[in-house]
């Protein structure tokens, strides 16, 4: 009984730090190199899934850049593993500018006419 309410305070409490990163509450990178208790044992690709627009490919292709398995454990990465990934995460740009698309959405007609014609 023990072990099954020490499993469900984990669960419960990495939920809730899912949804504080997928909300930019928190970044990945903070847990990274904070490693709190509920992230200990989770794996570095679940992590980086839990924020937005972060899918299986994304992720993979991420930690194909460095030498890391997607199964390893934020508890048992070293501190120079836990700096350099963070490291990276801050560098790079989790969510890219708008493209073309969505700006021409937001532009009045008007708008879109002018541009096209600058662009050509």
């Amino acid at each position: 009984m023990r072990a099954l309410a020490r499993a469900n305070k984990v669960r419960l409490a990495r939920a809730e730090l899912k949804r504080r990163i997928a909300g930019g509450e928190i970044g990945v990178a903070d847990v990274i190199l904070e490693c709190p208790w509920e992230a200990d044992s989770m794996a570095v690709a679940d992590l980086l899934m839990s924020q937005r627009r972060w899918g299986h490919t994304r992720c993979r292709k991420f930690l194909a850049q460095i030498p890391m398995s997607e199964q390893k454990t934020v508890g048992s990465m070293t501190e120079r593993q836990r700096r350099t990934l963070a490291a990276i995460l801050t560098d790079s740009n989790p969510m890219p500018a708008p493209g073309p698309w969505l700006t021409a959405r937001r532009m009045s007609s008007d708008e879109q006419h002018r541009t096209a014609f600058v662009g050509s």
